[in-house]
């Protein structure tokens, strides 16, 4: 890789291989990368949150599923993405804490990402290929838009790659 790219928390940015993409701390939220693999055209975006309509302050798109994942697909087409060749790689939504029961809204908001995030890519005909979610713990991610590889770090767990 080139240059590694850094994407925030409810941030996501679109780039082109050699260049990579990478996020920290992904606890409840959810990482999604996007990937052309003709093109090498590549995407990651890190959201917080399954669905804007609920939230009163949402002019941040990138930080909902709903309108982040359309945002980050629709970037990725004008930067010369083919629509029917995009897949994704997805890592995230765990359960970090746990109360009582462990079955509030708060403490399922991780399964709410992953479910949204699912859902919206299956709207979208686009293909996860790969995920690494739920669980306790977070995750780091980092893509590599040369080979589509995804490397995910967790403290105390061995790195993987999907």
């Amino acid at each position: 890789m080139s240059e590694i790219i850094k994407v925030g928390m409810a941030d996501m940015k679109v780039c082109n291989a050699p260049d990579g993409l990478t996020t920290l701390g992904l606890g409840s939220c959810v990482g999604v990368t996007m990937y052309d693999p003709i093109t090498k055209v590549s995407g990651m975006l890190h959201l917080m949150l399954p669905d804007s309509t609920h939230i009163r302050n949402n002019q941040n798109i990138a930080k909902f599923a709903d309108t982040g994942i359309k945002e980050l697909y629709n970037c990725m087409l004008k930067k010369g993405a083919c629509a029917g060749r995009i897949v994704a790689k997805i890592a995230g939504g765990a359960q970090m804490f746990s109360y009582g029961g462990g079955n509030s809204e708060i403490m399922s908001v991780g399964q709410k990402n992953v479910e949204a995030t699912k859902r919206i890519l299956s709207e979208l005909k686009i293909k996860i290929i790969a995920e690494d979610t739920g669980l306790n713990y977070g995750r780091t991610i980092i893509f590599d838009s040369q080979t589509g590889n995804l490397k995910i770090r967790a403290v105390g767990k061995q790195e993987t790659i999907i």
